[in-house]
């Protein structure tokens, strides 16, 4: 396989962890999005919507948009599995996945920031106001939402979940860990957050996603 990916890209970061809790073997491709290498017609005969990641089967079939190849890998590689077996959880899971891939990162991901500041001539200290905002809006929601799973689990008699959904890491980690890296990045507020950032000190405990992170990655520069 092959990933066309960029290192900061917290799309290309949910598949990387997403393989490598798989323990799956791909070449490393870099797009480098702020030199704009996704807009040159050598990748954008590859990826019609000029974005990352980019996966590539060895039968030459490509996918785009991370929730899409991260499940379609679940599906042709199932073990371990990113997704509960019973439809409920699938769906729960899913449900704390798309909130942020879903509500927090297209309000703030490098084409929308560009925009802000490159057409709308908003300053650099009010981008940075733009984004702690909306990411710190949407780490809120998905705090509420393990609390009202941690409730519920318990209620029904299950063990408290170490990661967002029980005791392996899943699809909703893959999507949560990348937004808190960013979010460090921009200097977003992160207090009061106990049950998110539980779960992402628990998965940065694992190889698997300190294999994928940023400061990992070849293609790790500016």
């Amino acid at each position: 396989m092959k990933l066309y990916n960029y290192f900061r890209s917290s799309a290309s970061f949910r598949v990387r962890i997403a393989l490598a809790l798989k323990g799956l073997d791909y070449e490393y491709l870099p797009v480098h999005l702020v030199r704009g290498d996704q807009k040159q017609p050598a990748y954008a005969e590859l990826s019609p919507d000029r974005l990352v990641p980019l996966l590539e089967e060895d039968d030459g079939s490509r996918l785009s948009q991370s929730m899409a190849i991260i499940e379609y890998l679940d599906e042709t590689r199932p073990e371990p599995p990113l997704l509960p077996a019973d439809a409920l959880g699938r769906a729960r899971v899913r449900a704390l996945a798309q909130s942020v891939a879903c509500e927090i990162h297209p309000l703030n991901n490098l084409r929308v920031l560009k925009y802000l500041v490159r057409e709308m001539k908003v300053s650099e200290d009010d981008k940075n106001s733009w984004y702690r905002h909306w990411v710190r809006t949407g780490l809120e929601s998905f705090e509420r939402q393990l609390t009202q799973l941690g409730a519920w689990r318990q209620a029904v008699g299950l063990a408290p979940s170490v990661y967002c959904w029980g005791d392996t890491p899943g699809l909703a980690d893959c999507c949560l860990v990348p937004q808190i890296f960013n979010g460090k990045r921009f200097e977003v507020n992160l207090d009061g957050l106990p049950l998110t950032l539980a779960v992402f000190d628990a998965c940065m405990r694992l190889p698997a996603f300190q294999q994928a992170q940023p400061s990992s990655c070849p293609d790790n520069e500016p």
